[in-house]
């Protein structure tokens, strides 16, 4: 039976070593034989904002969709945005239930999970979670350097040249393996990044054709 998956994505308050989490996307696939049971959960939490980064609020919108945030900026938020808020407390219950047992599977799932250890200690409660957790990016780079034989060099499947070498970007990695990254109201948001991370987790166990090396020296996009 394989184990059970949880992908995951937060939005922070900065990526200081005393961050906090204010959104929390997971969906969690769990496997029964050949059946497989998906679900998903997505919340924001209470946030102080005493120690917040100003600039760590703005990347991931907290003005514009947490509703105190945007309560605070003077934005219309109904009050039944609120009911969607939990309590730090309630919340970590609900982060330990969902990824209790679960591998974690993320973009640099490390950064969350650091965050979501650290609140949940404080609240009683204790990561959950398999201590073996896995990174899309990572993933995506062998991935493409086994599909390529061992090619610095070469063409994704989306068309466009890529350096299979560092530094590079996690959207450019997500297209050279033919998922497009979210854009527009998706980007920066918890559960559109843990469906991106889900799309591009499925997407690398699907696809067994291989990459072809540039040869002709074309600009990387």
């Amino acid at each position: 039976m394989s184990a059970p998956l949880v992908f995951l994505d937060t939005e922070t308050d900065g990526i200081h070593p005393g961050r906090r989490v204010w959104e929390v996307a997971m969906i969690r696939r769990d496997y029964d034989g050949d059946s497989v049971k998906q679900m998903e959960t997505h919340f924001f939490v209470g946030l102080d904002l005493r120690d917040s980064d100003p600039f760590g609020l703005r990347v991931g919108g907290f003005w514009d969709r947490h509703p105190a945030g945007r309560k605070i900026s003077g934005k219309h938020a109904a009050p039944s945005d609120f009911v969607n808020v939990l309590p730090r407390h309630e919340a970590a219950k609900e982060i330990m239930r969902w990824t209790f047992d679960a591998h974690i599977v993320g973009a640099v799932p490390s950064f969350d999970t650091e965050t979501l250890a650290k609140m949940l200690r404080a609240e009683g409660y204790m990561p959950s979670w398999h201590h073996h957790l896995i990174d899309v990016e990572t993933m995506a780079l062998g991935w493409l350097l086994g599909r390529s034989n061992g090619k610095q060099r070469v063409v994704g499947y989306d068309g466009r040249t890529i350096t299979l070498a560092p530094p590079w970007k996690s959207d450019d990695l997500s297209r050279a393996c033919g998922v497009t990254p979210p854009d527009g109201d998706d980007r920066h948001t918890a559960l559109g990044d843990a469906r991106w991370v889900m799309a591009w987790y499925d997407a690398m166990q699907i696809r067994p054709d291989a990459l072809r090396e540039d040869t002709d020296g074309g600009e990387q996009e």
